[in-house]
């Protein structure tokens, strides 16, 4: 009996293979990792929108809180992870800006904005 063993083309030919497999699932990944990081944006917001709020509502100056915001947060206690809580999804900071009535905050985030326009959403 002959013992077959594998060419080296074969072997390139498995290598390959397995690169492109990889390739269109790291690809396939990206897209949802993208998404991901655009939910934690928008409820890490949504939570520090809330809490910006209620710093106000308990007598802290708007624009104090404002110019200040991780300093009001922490006064107020219920943060659990502030540093993390003031940055989106992709690791950047939110920008925080009051509304021209004094009354409310405007949080925005320019990643998840340059996420939204590549998606076309």
């Amino acid at each position: 009996m002959k013992k077959r063993t594998l060419t080296l083309l074969e072997v390139m030919i498995v290598i390959l293979l397995i690169s492109l497999i990889t390739g269109v699932i790291g690809y396939n990944m990206k897209g949802s990792l993208d998404k991901g990081k655009k939910f934690k944006s928008i409820q890490a917001k949504e939570q520090l929108h809330d809490m910006l709020l209620m710093c106000v509502a308990e007598g802290k100056d708007p624009e104090k809180v404002q110019k200040e915001p991780e300093q009001a947060l922490k006064a107020l206690g219920l943060a659990k992870d502030l540093k993390k809580l003031m940055k989106d999804g992709w690791g950047a900071p939110f920008s925080i800006t009051l509304t021209s009535d004094k009354k409310d905050f405007e949080i925005t985030s320019k990643n998840k904005h340059f996420y939204e326009e590549k998606e076309g959403e």
